[in-house]
């Protein structure tokens, strides 16, 4: 990934320049440094959001046919300049629809980054009485949980949410707004439970709703193991900061999802740790 970064600001460097190569030394100066670190991190970040996907082929055949255009208008070859230019130009409507959810994505990690939920909450202002868990209660819980399915081979898709907030995916599922129990998680995951397919919605120290459909991820590279509930919990941690836990069904392993990535198979007191640390 690092090379990758270099590279692109090396390729900055050459067509910024290459305009005026004989001013180049004059020119360059310490805004064109962060002009180019700028636009090197942007293109970094971009990276992170699409690698892995089909849309990084994409991106890569765009971002070629771009560096073809700028060295041929560097060169003064007015005609294929002109035709690749009408084109670049039309197609950035192509481009807002084909990268629409890696868009979506790069503004909401923009806006989870700077934006808590806990700022705007009124539950500060007007608490409703309720007991509230600590924490540490809420991981321990979700933890025995988590060991006691995975012993038994219950399927299991538990999200919680961090700064993001996860109300829309509750859209199809049922509304529990219920403390967070073991008994509670093992119970709606029960195989005979109306409620054991799909996941359930951890937030604001609450289990806010169950059999919610997640978004799947577009991810071609995941390993064959991997089936619709891995797929369902990577898809969702794209799309938002939440931490996904995963029980497989048929192995009985712990896994956990976050930032697109999978911690597999591990041990309840990974799990715990893992958990504390990611600060749900």
């Amino acid at each position: 990934m690092k090379r990758f970064t270099l590279r692109v600001s090396f390729s900055i460097i050459i067509l910024k320049f290459a305009r005026h190569p004989t001013l180049v030394m004059l020119n360059f100066t310490v805004l064109d440094i962060i002009d180019i670190f700028m636009v090197a991190v942007i293109l970094y970040q971009l990276y992170r959001l699409i690698r892995g996907t089909a849309a990084f082929s994409i991106f890569l055949g765009i971002f070629f046919v771009y560096l073809f255009w700028l060295v041929v208008k560097a060169l003064n070859m007015e005609l294929i300049s002109a035709i690749i230019g009408q084109v670049i130009g039309v197609g950035v409507i192509a481009l807002i629809i084909v990268f629409q959810q890696e868009i979506r994505r790069f503004l909401l990690a923009i806006g989870n980054r700077y934006i808590s939920r806990n700022r705007f909450s009124f539950d500060r202002y007007f608490p409703s009485g309720a007991v509230d868990q600590t924490i540490n209660q809420i991981v321990e819980e979700i933890v025995r949980a988590s060991e006691s399915m995975a012993q038994s081979r219950t399927g299991a898709l538990i999200a919680i949410g961090r700064t993001s907030l996860l109300d829309i995916y509750s859209d199809g599922g049922e509304l529990l707004n219920a403390l967070v129990t073991d008994e509670l998680l093992k119970t709606i995951f029960y195989k005979g439970s109306p409620l054991h397919d799909g996941a359930v919605l951890i937030q604001n120290g609450k289990i806010f709703a169950a059999r919610c459909p997640l978004p799947s991820t577009d991810q071609s590279g995941l390993p064959a193991k991997f089936g619709m509930r891995h797929r369902a919990g990577i898809g969702l941690t794209e799309h938002t900061d939440a931490v996904v836990i995963i029980i497989s069904e048929e192995r009985g392993r712990i896994s956990v999802a976050d930032a697109g990535k999978v911690h597999e198979d591990i041990t309840p007191n990974e799990l715990r740790q893992l958990l504390l640390t990611l600060r749900i």
